[in-house]
């Protein structure tokens, strides 16, 4: 894969692995957007990001489609066979990650985090109980101005470990 990879979490039926330059490759099971992929589950309601994803290929991954909100067909990745690089956004660098069930967490070199996957109870922080197959920041973190240092998804809910950012 790439020089400096370590693996970093395994869960179920995936696995994360980050790279020293902070990148993120992620593989696997994918049926509620965990791997930051359009999803099954997202599709059928009309949630995915599958008009991001239109320029999906079928080179081994398990591509497929299900109805989407403009009533046409939206692609999902229902399994990921091999290493695909995460898309945070530009000049995010991953220092940590975790897996739940079926949600997924990085925390950056700045002490944001990301969530992403199955939300229904919470778990993803976004102050609701949406499911995303997109990563998003957790703006709590950033409005009470602490820095995540660690995280840790169990199978329905996330750990975080956070200090007040330093003045300056």
């Amino acid at each position: 894969m790439c020089q400096g990879a370590v693996l970093k979490k395994a869960s179920g039926h995936r696995a994360v692995v980050m790279a020293e330059t902070g990148d993120i490759y992620i593989w696997g099971w994918n049926e509620s957007g965990q791997l930051a992929l359009p999803s099954r589950s997202l599709a059928e309601v009309g949630k995915t990001a599958a008009g991001e994803a239109s320029g999906l290929k079928e080179d081994g991954c398990d591509v497929r489609t299900a109805e989407g909100e403009s009533g046409g067909l939206a692609p999902f990745i229902a399994i990921q066979p091999f290493p695909a690089l995460l898309d945070l956004p530009p000049g995010t660098d991953a220092v940590k990650a975790s897996c739940g069930s079926r949600h997924t967490a990085v925390v950056t070199r700045t002490g944001e985090l990301y969530t992403w996957g199955w939300g229904k109870y919470g778990q993803l922080g976004h102050k609701d109980t949406s499911s995303l197959d997109r990563p998003r920041r957790v703006e709590y973190f950033v409005d009470k101005r602490l820095q995540v240092r660690a995280v840790s998804c169990g199978p329905w809910n996330t750990y975080v470990y956070a200090v007040e950012k330093a003045e300056g």
